[in-house]
């Protein structure tokens, strides 16, 4: 059971980046997904989630507008569009799974390795 977040790089302020979540053995349709990012020396705090039931999703405040999350269930893949970046947007991206959607870190397991997104000039 593995997840594996994916798409990060280097980008200008106002750029735009699309995250992949992947899973290798299991079905990420099975449960909420969150993406969470972790900037040096502050908590981890979370960005997106979508549930399971109906793929409802929910954003932080922060992100609003700007972030779109999705699941292709065929590709076992849920995706995170980020556009109009900003430098406070700079972190390392996971994503994780839980049994619903919450935007608390503290709810999620399986987390995979993170993707680094940078932004700045």
């Amino acid at each position: 059971v593995q997840l594996q977040a994916s798409g990060g790089g280097l980008v200008e302020p106002g750029g735009s980046v699309r995250l992949s979540c992947a899973a290798s053995g299991f079905t990420l349709d099975d449960y909420a997904i969150g993406w969470f990012r972790q900037a040096p020396g502050k908590e981890r705090e979370g960005v997106s989630c979508i549930s399971s039931s109906d793929d409802t999703t929910y954003y932080a405040d922060s992100v609003k507008g700007r972030f779109t999350s999705w699941r292709d269930n065929a590709k076992n893949t849920v995706y995170l569009q980020m556009i109009n970046l900003r430098p406070e947007d700079t972190a390392v991206y996971y994503c994780a799974t839980a049994t619903r959607a919450t935007m608390n870190f503290r709810d999620y397991a399986n987390w995979g390795q993170g993707t680094q997104v940078t932004v700045s000039s």
